[in-house]
């Protein structure tokens, strides 16, 4: 077994790595690779930190997942608000880290960049109703989950649980940047637009509130629909 503290220390570098590198894509390559660049950047980031430190913790690197786990009976609720908490300080400080870094050319504006930010309405990709973004975060993170909870199952495939999830999370954001540029992760959401500000802010409750109630209607369902009863966390699950 695992220490919390190690179990929040791999959370902690897989929810940085995640922002970093998916985050950082859009920003700094987003341009010159379009948008199935960034959602495959995204999709690796998942994979490499699973199979690098899922084993640690259960490589959840989201709220979402988090709560989704725990409805599921996957996760303990008693460790939801630390894994929670890291998350959030996570993906805070590795926006800070590309912050930084983007402002190594001259004139680099995060507000007027938009800094990867989610949103909806005027600040949506496509121009997306607040509703239509709404609908979409949350049909995506519950499917997103339930490829989690299927995945670490221990009825699946041993070993394809990383892969499984990164493709899943590359479809999602294939999906949907052009619609919300894609959150179905809390953390995500609140690192980069507290550096877009202004409505980047003040249009978080939604990509707080939608992952969320995604990821606990799949959660609840998972048992129901499919069984699973003996299915154990992902980190058990890896080290069998």
């Amino acid at each position: 077994m695992h220490t919390m503290s190690q179990r929040l220390a791999a959370e902690f570098f897989g929810t940085f790595w995640l922002v970093f590198g998916g985050c950082g894509a859009a920003i700094f390559a987003g341009s010159a690779i379009g948008f199935y660049g960034v959602a495959l950047a995204f999709g690796l980031t998942v994979v490499t930190m699973v199979y690098a430190v899922g084993h640690i913790s259960g490589g959840h690197f989201n709220p979402a997942v988090t709560l989704g786990l725990a409805m599921g009976k996957r996760f303990e609720w008693k460790d939801v608000v630390s894994y929670v908490a890291t998350q959030v300080v996570a993906a805070i400080v590795a926006a800070t880290v590309l912050w930084v870094i983007a402002h190594g050319v001259d004139g680099f504006s995060s507000t007027d960049s938009g800094f990867a930010a989610n949103g909806y309405g005027d600040h949506s990709p496509g121009g997306y109703a607040w509703w239509a973004v709404l609908i979409a975060e949350v049909v995506l993170t519950m499917f997103f989950l339930l490829v989690i909870l299927g995945a670490t199952d221990t009825r699946a495939p041993k070993g394809f649980a990383p892969l499984a999830i990164g493709l899943a999370l590359t479809l999602i954001h294939l999906i949907s940047i052009p619609i919300s540029n894609t959150s179905v992760n809390p953390a995500r959401s609140i690192g980069p637009a507290l550096f877009a500000g202004g409505d980047a802010i003040v249009q978080l409750w939604l990509f707080i509130l939608a992952p969320a109630v995604g990821a606990l209607i799949a959660g609840s369902i998972y048992g129901t629909l499919f069984g699973g009863e003996d299915a154990v966390p992902l980190e058990a699950a890896e080290e069998g």
